[in-house]
């Protein structure tokens, strides 16, 4: 018996008279004793386990593959490509240009190209020189027929003679790569701005096999144009560029600069930068 419950019977009026004797004291008694083991039980609150909640940091449950990659900026830019190529695959060309093209690959793989973007060999891209940056083109091989809709993407190819270097899944596509060089025709079906008209322009001039070479050439352009931003740098594969920023980016002052510019080794190219 609980103290609470002693406590209880030992106050209770009929205990202390002594009464238990009587049926009705007992009765009552027996009805007081129930009542009294009744409110000592009371209501039990039932327990429940409830689970912890889940951390904050712990990302919302998701229905894709758990093997599934995150998409990155090439992804994106390929579903772009394959957008934009389905709709251009009946388009009438804007400009035609034949001449010969090579390709680039490993060594570049992975950098930055001239538009900001990450070059990726297994994306359907070129380097032109002068279309503007984010024009899509036809590339035809002129022996074989094979054809490609490639986006430009960076500069280049800087070898005299040559016009467009592919990467190496459009290379592959239109079966130059096997041969190293092709010629080809171009065709541009869509371009963000004016081929004739307004865009920045600059000079490049190399390669140079010496740093030494580069820096000289460098330093007379630099005395020579005041006003240009002359910048030396090296490309992955080892060799040396100059490259010229002219005031304002301007067509005709780049123009100036590669006509009037003149070095023992090494070519000279007009460049787009847009």
């Amino acid at each position: 018996m609980s103290a609470w419950l002693r406590c209880h019977l030992e106050r209770c009026p009929l205990r202390a008279a002594g009464n238990f004797e009587s049926p009705v004291a007992t009765a009552i008694f027996v009805l007081l004793l129930s009542f009294l083991l009744t409110g000592c039980g009371g209501h039990k609150q039932a327990h429940v386990d409830v689970p912890p909640p889940p951390p904050i940091s712990e990302p919302a449950p998701t229905t894709s593959s758990v093997n599934a990659e995150p998409a990155t900026k090439a992804t994106v830019a390929t579903r772009s490509d394959d957008d934009a190529f389905r709709n251009l695959q009946n388009a009438k060309p804007i400009s035609v240009e034949t001449g010969l093209a090579s390709w680039y690959g490993g060594p570049y793989h992975n950098r930055r190209g001239s538009n900001g973007e990450v070059y990726n060999m297994h994306a359907m891209t070129a380097a032109h020189r002068t279309l503007p940056l984010g024009s899509i083109v036809r590339v035809i091989n002129v022996k074989t027929g094979d054809a490609a809709l490639v986006r430009i993407t960076d500069r280049g190819p800087f070898v005299e003679g040559r016009i467009l270097d592919l990467s190496q899944a459009a290379a592959k596509k239109i079966d130059v790569m096997q041969a190293g060089v092709a010629m080809v025709r171009i065709e541009v079906l869509s371009a963000p701005s004016s081929l004739e008209t307004g865009g920045r322009w600059g000079v490049q001039i190399g390669a140079f096999e010496k740093e030494h070479s580069a820096d000289k050439l460098a330093d007379h352009l630099s005395h020579r144009y005041q006003t240009a931003k002359v910048q030396c740098f090296s490309s992955p594969v080892g060799d040396w560029w100059v490259r010229v920023r002219v005031q304002d980016d301007d067509r005709k002052r780049a123009e100036e600069v590669a006509h009037n510019t003149q070095t023992p080794q090494g070519s000279i190219f007009l460049v787009r930068l847009d």
